[in-house]
């Protein structure tokens, strides 16, 4: 699946997320998404606070994140966006495709929550990178779109959370609130080292 705002940066991008999406245990393989100012917008998805799915690393300079090694390697991840997503077409048959419930938001992640709950692996890459013009294409009413969007993120919520109370692969000793990857103590850990 590739929406129509992106622009390709890396020219392999294909070989690089079919190489993976060919193993027999991936479900998904996602990309590297960068706004046009060059800052992060899509580097996988973590399930944040309260089970709130988030694109980890938004608006962060490549720069920085790979300071901290997090754009160095491919990686398991909770789910990635299907802006740009390399799937087989039997995985994505076998979870009922996308649920059409979630009309402008969530439904790919909704997709590979129930891809993993089938024991498939979310993969990211940062070899496969693309400039993505986010929202060109999405409806122009911002106050319509947010109240969707918040029925949405409640629905998700309630089905999910449950499920995935954690995100196992976040380590939960980091900081669950943008832009993550922080070391966050709990309060009584604080008090001692103050």
């Amino acid at each position: 699946m590739l929406n129509d705002d992106l622009e390709v940066i890396t020219g392999d991008w294909l070989e690089e997320m079919v190489g993976h999406a060919m193993r027999a245990e991936v479900g998904a393989v996602g990309a590297m998404l960068y706004y046009p100012d060059g800052t992060i917008q899509h580097a996988g998805v973590i399930l944040a606070e309260r089970g709130i799915p988030d694109h980890r690393l938004r608006n962060v300079r490549k720069e920085e994140a790979a300071e901290g090694g997090y754009l160095w390697f491919e990686q398991n991840l909770s789910a990635v966006t299907a802006a740009c997503v390399v799937m087989r077409k039997e995985c994505f048959e076998e979870v009922g495709g996308f649920d059409e419930s979630y009309a402008i938001d969530l439904n790919d992640i909704d997709l590979c929550l129930r891809l993993r709950q089938r024991g498939y692996l979310i993969v990211w890459t940062p070899f496969a990178e693309f400039y993505h013009y986010e929202s060109v294409s999405k409806m122009a009413d911002i106050a319509e779109q947010y109240a969707l969007w918040s029925e949405e993120n409640s629905k998700f919520i309630k089905k999910w959370r449950p499920v995935f109370p954690l995100d196992p692969y976040y380590n939960p000793n980091l900081s669950f609130k943008p832009p993550y990857y922080k070391l966050s103590f709990p309060p009584r850990v604080k008090s001692l080292i103050s």
